[in-house]
């Protein structure tokens, strides 16, 4: 993982405050960076105010909450669709750079090999559809697209954070092993985007997640494992033992090809990533 890349006359990220956008942060903390309570990113005006000419900027903010998307499609839209288009306009006018972070819920998640960037999309789900808007928007302003999964940094709120407590709490936990994705630190996929805004060649449309595949249950038995617990406390199931109103893709994995093929450094296997996420968050 390479974090020496020389940065963009500016870096601006906003959805700083998010898990995503803290390590960016944390790697280059001369960038500017703003979360919902500093900018506002639907107020062109606003938006307009922090940006500069020659400025990289890199969106990490979103609407995430999946299920909540589903009864409350005008705010998911809201941050991920129309803030997007802001931003990209606000950039173009600007003579400044948009890269935006998106997800593999824009896929249907039925395949069974990975995606690569330009697969027929068809989300599944309210947050997909609004998350497929705001890629939409911005592409035609000029604006990188990164879609990325399964993204955690084991602190607070994400998947490895809460198998953390979990193991703490509990003597076992049931993990669903029927969808299967790229298990992809927040620091690893900051670092493939500090990577990204040196590089304005690269494609328009990009897939970075960590390399290899698992199952929910698969990445639950690693945290175990890494946290020197029993793995057997893990026990699988299928995803009928836990309905959600938004249905989660069978399938995420994003094909890392034309992300390598750009000359952008791959990223690492996803065990090792997990095993230094653990690592950093337990020192």
């Amino acid at each position: 993982m390479h974090t020496d890349f020389p940065a963009p006359a500016r870096l601006i990220v906003t959805g700083a405050r998010g898990l995503l956008g803290r390590e960016i942060l944390r790697l280059a903390p001369d960038a500017a960076g703003y979360g919902r309570a500093e900018l506002d990113i639907t107020d062109r005006a606003a938006v307009d105010a922090v940006i500069t000419p020659g400025a990289v900027l890199i969106n990490c903010a979103a609407y995430t909450a999946v299920d909540d998307a589903e009864s409350d499609r005008d705010a998911a839209f809201a941050a991920n669709a129309t803030g997007p288009a802001v931003l990209a306009a606000a950039c173009a006018a600007a003579g400044a750079r948009l890269i935006h972070v998106s997800t593999d819920y824009v896929f249907p998640g039925t395949a069974d090999t990975p995606y690569e960037p330009g697969d027929p999309t068809g989300p599944a789900t309210v947050y997909g559809q609004s998350k497929l808007a705001g890629e939409q928007a911005v592409l035609e302003l000029g604006a990188q697209v990164v879609r990325t999964a399964w993204v955690y940094s084991g602190v607070e709120g994400d998947f490895v954070a809460t198998m953390r407590r979990l193991e703490a709490e509990r003597d076992t936990v049931t993990v669903v092993d029927d969808q299967v994705g790229s298990p992809t630190s927040a620091a690893d996929l900051a670092a493939a985007l500090l990577e990204l805004s040196t590089r304005p060649d690269a494609p328009r449309v990009l897939h970075a997640t960590n390399s290899g595949t698992a199952t929910w249950f698969d990445l639950a038995v690693a945290v175990f494992t890494e946290l020197g617990a029993d793995p057997a406390r893990v026990l699988p199931c299928d995803s009928s033992a836990f309905p959600r109103p938004a249905p989660r893709p069978p399938y995420s994995v994003l094909s890392p090809a034309a992300w390598n093929a750009a000359g952008l450094a791959p990223l690492r296997p996803w065990r090792s990533a997990l095993a230094d996420a653990l690592q950093r968050v337990s020192d």
